[in-house]
């Protein structure tokens, strides 16, 4: 970011100097670099990838996700097994036109995570709920019943 800061602030002396504008793109590479622009979340440094919080409790897990600027009707929450999906998209609120854009640093796109969950859920007692931009999704442990029903005895041979 400094590097950025510096670049912008050497712009109202070096004007349109072709050096100076490879420099400024060079710096901007590096600072998407440290920025996270090119992360596994987003392994070409593009597109909209949501930040997620996963927090275990007594009963579960509660898993935040930030979407701002994605519609509800725009998510698709889906569980199969012990994998949890959440995909979208970030629409463009309408296309920009390009004269004038001084910077564009939000991103837009199609989106995916999947995580590995600890165990496998009863669907029908995830839920989820979308409120100002957060997706707040709660994950039951199934009942220890059900776990020492899986359990086999074994039988010694005096049984």
């Amino acid at each position: 970011m400094l590097s950025r800061f510096l670049a912008s602030r050497n712009d109202l002396t070096r004007g349109d100097d072709p050096f100076f504008q490879l420099q400024r793109e060079l710096s901007r590479a590096v600072d998407d670099v440290f920025r996270g622009a090119a992360s596994p979340r987003m392994p070409f440094g593009g597109g909209f990838a949501p930040s997620l919080d996963v927090k275990e409790t007594e009963a579960g897990l509660e898993l935040t996700a930030e979407l701002p600027g994605v519609a509800e009707s725009d998510i698709d929450l889906s569980l199969e097994g012990e994998t949890l999906t959440l995909r979208g998209e970030k629409r463009e609120e309408k296309k920009t036109e390009e004269r004038g854009l001084h910077m564009r640093e939000r991103s837009f796109g199609s989106f995916q995570r999947s995580l590995r969950l600890p165990f496998a859920p009863e669907p029908g007692s995830v839920s989820a709920s979308f409120d100002k931009g957060v997706l707040h999704v709660t994950l039951p442990r199934p009942a220890k019943a059900q776990a020492a029903e899986n359990k086999i005895p074994i039988k010694g041979p005096n049984a």
